[in-house]
């Protein structure tokens, strides 16, 4: 049974943030698999649980928690070739809409398809959770293939 990176984060839905003084020690785990920081999971973390599934699998990762490091990571694939199971979305979260810039906002998750001008994705930090979530089609910076062929 092969398992895609997209069947393994499934796994992990509902897995969501303390509120408070607290944080959830998983989402810690994934934060500290790439760095050193931060003390609690109120920090962005989709690069962070990107990583996580991606080395649980063996699969080329960013080894940052910087979303838009994902643009260095695996194959462009084209939006329309997109396949989920096989690639992540790298997002504008408020930077400049160019992805050679990657020391800017961003957001990156495992693809799930399309629906009408929306992607949707799952992944890390969407809603404090791990949760399948929509973005315009329009803030999409890349797409990459972590492995294999659809």
């Amino acid at each position: 049974m092969n398992v895609t990176a997209y069947d393994l984060a499934q796994r992990f839905v509902g897995i969501k943030e303390v509120a408070g003084s607290a944080s959830n020690p998983a989402i810690l785990a994934m934060l500290k698999l790439d760095g050193a920081w931060p003390a609690d999971d109120a920090v962005p973390w989709c690069s962070a649980f990107t990583n996580y599934i991606a080395w649980l699998l063996r699969l080329p990762r960013s080894k940052s928690l910087r979303a838009r490091s994902w643009l260095l990571i695996g194959t462009p694939v084209a939006l329309e070739f997109a396949t989920p199971g096989f690639d992540v979305v790298i997002f504008n979260r408020g930077g400049p809409h160019d992805p050679t810039v990657i020391e800017a906002p961003g957001h990156v998750a495992f693809y799930g398809g399309r629906q009408a001008a929306k992607v949707i994705v799952l992944g890390g930090n969407q809603g404090d959770s791990v949760s399948l979530a929509q973005f315009p089609q329009g803030d999409v910076l890349g797409v990459r293939r972590l492995h294999g062929s659809a």
